[in-house]
């Protein structure tokens, strides 16, 4: 059951129909895509795995009737911004235009990769200065398992797309400030990255092997395995724990979790502008088996 602050809607445009800036909306929707570059932010939501997004702003919760959108414009938060789903919560803080405490839930699902919560990602920060995180505003935009948030400032804006699934392309930001913002990954206490020896390129993950539903009754999960997923972006550190990254204004940073991280696919275009829908690969690729004992880089 739906819990919808009462009068939630009341001033707040609806809309039936339609797409959020350019993520998937049907009821069946896979992500598929190459490295860098491989993730549209529409995970996987089939059966189990369809997912609920619910926004809290300024003590009040965004979460529309199903198949309806929610949107608010040019609001100032005070405090953060607590977005929670079904198989994925997170905080976005407008002091920062930062993303913290991205963690997977572990609801059951078949696509689950964890059995509980997990943080994936204790932050995700853009490095901007006091004059670009000047006078911060809110535009959003929720429609069950998807959401867009929009923090525009004095001298630019990021951009910010989810989607409440446990596994696919299905986080991604993207800053706009007229020159390069580095974005850095921090991972959560209990995942490392990885160079994956069957494909060659960094996965992050908790090591932790898969367990079948016939071999665990409730406790079955998928291999928790992720990528960072750039476009028009340089890594320019990593560590076992975090990666920088230079991101170009109207390039994106993305998440990647599950097959699609370990996909043997091609890398996306340079491309600065509703690229998602452009660059993606439609239909199976090539899936290595999950890596073995992976080793955390530096370790």
């Amino acid at each position: 059951m739906r819990k919808t602050t009462q009068g939630l809607l009341r001033g707040t445009a609806i809309l039936a129909a339609g797409t959020l800036l350019g993520l998937t909306l049907t009821g069946v929707a896979t992500a598929k895509g190459g490295e860098p570059g491989d993730d549209n932010t529409a995970g996987t939501t089939t059966g189990s795995s369809i997912g609920n997004y619910a926004v809290t702003i300024n003590g009040t919760t965004y979460d529309p009737a199903p198949g309806k959108d929610a949107k608010v414009q040019d609001l100032r938060v005070q405090g953060v911004v607590k977005v929670t789903g079904v198989h994925t919560t997170f905080t976005l803080d407008p002091a920062t235009l930062g993303v913290y405490d991205y963690t997977l839930t572990g609801a059951p699902s078949p696509e689950r990769m964890v059995t509980g919560p997990t943080v994936v990602f204790a932050s995700k920060v853009p490095s901007l200065s006091a004059s670009q995180l000047t006078s911060p505003v809110l535009e959003l935009q929720v429609r069950d398992d998807t959401l867009v948030a929009l923090f525009r400032t004095a001298a630019g804006k990021l951009k910010i797309q989810a989607k409440d699934a446990p596994q696919g392309g299905i986080f991604q930001m993207e800053p706009e400030f007229g020159a390069n913002v580095t974005i850095t990954h921090l991972l959560g206490p209990t995942l490392f990255y990885f160079v994956n020896p069957f494909t060659g390129k960094v996965n992050f993950g908790n090591g932790i092997d898969a367990v079948s539903s016939a071999q665990s009754g409730t406790g079955y999960h998928r291999m928790l395995l992720g990528k960072d997923s750039p476009q028009v972006a340089t890594k320019t550190s990593q560590t076992g724990s975090s990666t920088t990254w230079s991101v170009a204004s109207g390039g994106r940073m993305g998440g990647v979790l599950g097959e699609d991280s370990i996909e043997l696919s091609q890398g996306a275009t340079n491309c600065t502008q509703d690229c998602q829908a452009q660059n993606r690969i439609r239909g199976s690729l090539p899936v290595p088996p999950d890596p073995s004992n992976p080793t955390p880089i530096g370790g």
